[in-house]
């Protein structure tokens, strides 16, 4: 019995191309190229120069915050800040960033004060 040799056909790349350019229209079509919001923030000069009013305090937690001693919800701050006036926050231990940044983005109510942040103790 006689085999019979087949030829080996050469592999057309044309589908593989045609799919990989599919993929690529399809997932630029689908990302988003949204700007998230950003919290802008300055480094602290050293000594800086105090206006003679005393900072107010705060203490941020996982679950509260307490500002000079009351506490207070994240969504409805009270603070009446004079003009130039620090704001110094303590983080407390297990505080993640993003609470953190959700305390800096509810600060952005009041222009007028001066935020330090103080690290966790």
């Amino acid at each position: 019995m006689l085999k019979v040799k087949r030829q080996r056909r050469a592999i057309s790349m044309t589908p593989l191309v045609d799919v990989i350019f599919l993929l690529l229209l399809f997932f630029m079509l689908t990302s988003t190229f949204s700007k998230f919001a950003e919290v802008e923030l300055s480094a602290a000069s050293a000594g800086g120069a105090s206006s003679g009013t005393p900072p107010i305090f705060l203490q941020l937690y996982p679950d509260r915050l307490t500002i000079n001693g009351q506490t207070q919800p994240l969504d409805a701050l009270l603070i009446d800040p004079l003009d130039g006036q620090t704001l110094l926050v303590a983080l407390q231990s297990d505080v993640t960033a993003q609470r953190l940044t959700d305390l800096l983005v509810a600060l952005r109510a009041f222009p007028d004060l001066d935020v330090a942040v103080l690290g966790s103790s």
